[in-house]
């Protein structure tokens, strides 16, 4: 419809007008004003409404204004009169007291302030001091659970190295020992040194070599037992995961298990291998396990296998003629080892293919295959130890491992645990730190040693099993330059600080930031870490 509209008007019986009209339109919602439908057709006919826009109605403004009123209270009194008696029996007489000034009255308001607040003071002192003695209790209370902690820990830490000295196991308790034993010897060349002259002090000095000689071969020895124990956990825990069934996440994140062929292939293998590996099993269930694996192994004939089935009917025989136990231990190893052969062979069992350090193709042999001029072996290269200042690929590890038993006699330990926690730490902050993956053992001791002293930068605690390394900026990425050495307590305090600047002394950051100069320094030399220096002090810049 227009705006705007001609309507012709009859004004007279035969006279017309045309008159102009204005549409308005509504601005609000018609309403509905009832109607009628006719049942025939369906047409709904709704009632007209008025087109006059409604009038708006002003905004009240409400103003709120107390005002005291002080109403009327008609009362009145009666007196004795002729004719009226009254009774005066329980009057009262009243007589006037002192006049209270304005002045008087307020002082003796302020009075009674001063007393309310002394009684409120003495209760909110009270409440203070008890909630300070409550603190004090608890924070003692907590101090003597620490203390009581660390000790258990020391004697717990004790305790275990006590146990790696009586039974070491791996190789980072062979590594304590000959520790151990290079400060041993130390101490005694001193001592002999500083007592014994002459001829008293060579005989000693032979002594000395001969006590260290006979340590050194009851320590390999122990080595012997616990590589052998080492390497049938080691099988056992390799076959454990070629039987491992297929295992993958769904997306309610359940885990779901799968068996295919080829694991329950390995399966069947593991648990022969773990029956016939066992020790004081009686004869007729030995018997029973022996004619097991004859039926798996021919299953497949070769060499291998023929072995395997003379070797088993061999000691079937030898079992028969009551032959001690003490003579098959020799023929039961060899079919363990025979054994275990034919089920690291795919052939045999495919599963194991996935899991073989060893290629079955052999050409993928000369991919990252390094020559150690040491022990003249052609090995991989994740055998090789390669530090970050290193250039070239030195020796292997199983190289490095001897020299240090023969010559130094390090424990890197400590220095391993630290630089695990340190991995860990970074790992949690999940900013895609990368320098503290490409520091190996050797650089974090070289830092620990030389730059921070063995010791925390702020109590000086020596003890390495304490210390920990992490960010002195916590917004930046770990890096030797951007590090602090501290006790576990002194870190985690350390690293809900805010600002560094209003929390340390200018001589202790001072300080602190001469350490990373040196660590510039030395790590500047190695090409890997020049990129990651040269974007350090970029941040820095910005910063």
């Amino acid at each position: 419809m227009p705006d705007v509209i001609t309507v012709r008007v009859q004004t007279d019986s035969d006279s017309f007008q045309d008159v102009v009209v204005k549409i308005e339109r509504p601005t609000y919602h018609k309403p509905f004003l009832g109607g009628f439908k006719n049942r025939i057709t369906g047409v709904e006919f709704h009632n007209a409404g008025s087109q006059t826009i409604p009038k708006t109605r002003p905004d009240k403004t409400v103003f709120e204004k107390n005002k005291p009123q002080q109403t009327k209270n008609t009362t009145s009194t009666q007196m004795t009169k002729i004719g009226l008696y009254v009774s005066n029996m329980t009057d009262k007489l009243v007589s006037p007291g002192k006049y209270l000034t304005a002045e008087e009255y307020h002082k003796r308001r302020l009075e009674a302030v001063i007393v309310l607040q002394t009684y409120f003071r003495r209760w909110h002192a009270i409440n203070v001091v008890q909630n300070l003695r409550e603190e004090k209790r608890l924070r003692l209370a907590w101090e003597a659970q620490e203390e009581l902690r660390r000790k258990k820990e020391k004697e717990e830490k004790l305790r275990r190295e006590h146990e790696r000295r009586q039974n070491p196991k791996t190789k980072e308790d062979f590594e304590l020992l000959y520790h151990a034993l290079a400060l041993w010897k130390q101490e005694e060349t001193e001592r002999i040194n500083r007592t014994l002259t002459g001829a008293e002090r060579k005989a000693a000095f032979c002594g000395l070599l001969e006590q260290e000689a006979q340590l050194i071969a009851s320590i390999g020895r122990h080595k012997l037992n616990a590589d052998e124990e080492n390497q049938q956990k080691a099988t056992l825990r390799f076959l454990a995961k070629c039987a491992q069934p297929k295992r993958w996440k769904a997306y309610d994140g359940k885990i779901t298990e799968m068996d295919t062929q080829y694991t329950l292939r390995a399966r069947e293998l593991f648990e022969i291998y773990r029956s016939i590996s066992m020790n004081d099993i009686p004869k007729d269930e030995r018997v029973d396990v022996l004619l097991t694996l004859r039926h798996t192994v021919k299953e497949h004939e070769c060499k291998l296998t023929w072995e395997i089935v003379e070797l088993i009917d061999r000691e079937v025989d030898l079992m028969s003629r009551e032959v001690k136990e003490c003579n098959l231990e020799g023929l039961r190893k060899r079919i363990c080892t025979l054994f275990l052969q034919y089920i690291k062979t795919p052939k045999f069992n495919a599963e194991v293919a996935r899991i073989l350090k060893v290629p079955p193709d052999p050409l993928k042999l000369y991919k990252n295959v390094n020559f150690c001029r040491s022990c003249e072996n052609y090995l991989p290269s994740t055998e090789f130890p390669v530090p970050a200042n290193s250039r070239t690929i030195g020796r292997c590890r199983l190289c490095c491992k001897l020299d240090n038993e023969a010559r130094r006699r390090e424990a890197f330990l400590k220095h391993k645990l630290i630089l695990e926690n340190l991995r860990k730490s970074e790992a949690d902050y999940q900013d895609n730190a990368k320098i503290v993956f490409l520091v190996q053992h050797q650089d974090l001791q070289y830092m620990i040693e030389n730059i921070w002293g063995c010791q925390s930068a702020l109590s000086a605690c020596s003890d390495l099993y304490e210390l920990v390394m992490v960010r002195w900026d916590k917004q930046r990425e770990w890096s030797p330059w951007n590090t602090i050495l501290l006790t576990k307590d002194e870190a985690d305090a350390h690293l809900r600080l805010c600002n560094l600047q209003e929390a340390y002394e200018a001589a202790f950051i001072h300080r602190i930031k001469h350490k990373h100069i040196r660590a510039k320094s030395y790590f500047a030399q190695i090409p890997a870490m020049a990129s990651f220096l040269h974007r350090s002090d970029n941040q820095a810049n910005a910063n």
